[in-house]
């Protein structure tokens, strides 16, 4: 409970405290003011004197048991009460304001609806008495108007009643929606941290494969250009070849360990760090085609764009790994590289005049193998993109990758 509820919670329990007797305290001094027109008698005088003591008394007598709830010994009081206000509004009309206290505190005293609007009409009887100058009623046309009081002073009553019965309604409505949405906000809580256990899972799966996607498109494939260049140089004899061919393998050594190390530190790789997706793409052809004796063309369509990072990264990969497969497997004499920029998405094609192959017979991967086409299937697909290949045996093989075009923040 905030401060400000609480603080209102102590003025609604003082106002049922002392309510009565202000109340009571009115119709005295209102009644003594009109004594002599009202009550002009001895007799009358006494017994309003004794009612007022009465009503006091039963009213010490009480203290501030209102806030235990309803029960028979607070319908009890109720009903002493309302009959000393009555009695009292007999002697004088004024003492009617004591009669009132019912209106407020009929909730915390009486149990039942039925009973309480069975109180309220009660009550509204010495009000609607005093209204027409006291009871009891003298002639036609005052019991007329006094029915028409009654009358009028209960359809109130039950409007009001009506609306503070919305109004409560409303008021439990509003805390059961809080208290569920807080069982909903516990729930969020622990499906969040349930969910960030997941994702911690799932991220470092996912940095495994990524590190091991990365190695292979370094350290592999440049041990495998590595090699290549030897195998020449051991099957040669020429001391300018052997000089080209060794310096071809230095140069792959070095970009393999530059690579290697970036990916470790999860960074771009290294033909990004200072060119663009376009200018990065046309030299990893134009070593590829050097390194492998093969014609390659690149070609950019549509408007280049500086890319997300890890899309510029993801489309780079598979360009590599669609070379190295190239010069592995096709035995290829051209090879065609377009990427095409487009309204939300940026494509890549790289196609080959070699021995193409049938898709549906490929063997599975083994641990000595490469990632290929999974591997760049796999790329694809983390960044939302998709992987195509077409491939015939003797007619060359075209593989297509489509990415979302992010532009960079």
């Amino acid at each position: 409970m905030t401060t400000a509820e609480a603080q209102i919670d102590r003025r609604k329990k003082a106002f049922r405290r002392w309510m009565p007797y202000g109340l009571l305290a009115i119709g005295t001094a209102l009644s003594a003011a009109t004594s002599q027109l009202i009550t002009p008698t001895a007799t009358r005088q006494v017994l309003a004197a004794a009612g007022v003591v009465a009503a006091v008394v039963l009213q010490l007598l009480w203290g501030d048991r209102t806030e235990r709830g309803p029960s028979r010994l607070s319908a009890t009081y109720y009903a002493v009460r309302y009959a000393l206000g009555f009695g009292l509004t007999l002697v004088n009309p004024f003492f009617a304001f004591f009669a009132v206290a019912g209106y407020f505190d009929v909730e915390e005293l009486i149990p039942g609806r039925r009973r309480r609007r069975v109180a309220l009409f009660a009550c509204s009887v010495p009000v609607a008495g005093s209204q027409t100058a006291g009871i009891p009623v003298d002639g036609g046309m005052r019991w007329i108007v006094f029915a028409v009081l009654l009358l009028a002073n209960n359809v109130m009553l039950t409007l009001v009643t009506h609306f503070a019965e919305q109004e409560e309604q409303r008021s439990r409505d509003r805390a059961d929606t809080i208290l569920e949405l807080q069982q909903a906000h516990d729930e969020n809580a622990a499906l969040q941290a349930q969910l960030l256990v997941q994702a911690r899972e799932a991220g470092i799966a996912d940095e495994r494969r990524r590190l091991a996607a990365e190695i292979h498109d370094t350290i592999a494939q440049g041990l495998t250009g590595i090699i290549a260049q030897l195998q020449v140089v051991a099957n040669t004899s020429d001391p300018a070849s052997v000089k080209d061919h060794v310096s071809l393998a230095t140069d792959l050594a070095r970009h393999s360990l530059g690579e290697a190390r970036r990916s470790v530190h999860n960074l771009a790789p290294v033909g990004l760090s200072n060119d663009g997706l376009p200018e990065a793409l046309r030299k990893t052809v134009d070593q590829w085609a050097e390194r492998s004796d093969v014609r390659a063309e690149f070609t950019v369509t549509g408007t280049p764009q500086h890319l997300h990072g890890e899309i510029s990264a993801t489309i780079l990969r598979i360009t590599q790994e669609a070379l190295a497969n190239a010069a592995k497997h096709a035995a290829a004499t051209r090879v065609g590289v377009t990427l095409s920029f487009m309204d939300s998405e940026v494509t890549l094609d790289v196609r080959d005049d070699g021995k193409g192959f049938d898709p549906l017979s490929l063997p599975a991967r083994t641990r000595t193998g490469g990632f290929g086409l999974d591997g760049m299937r796999a790329r694809a697909e983390r960044i939302a993109g998709s992987l195509t290949v077409e491939a015939e045996p003797g007619f060359g093989t075209a593989v297509s990758a489509r990415v979302p075009l992010v532009p960079h923040a």
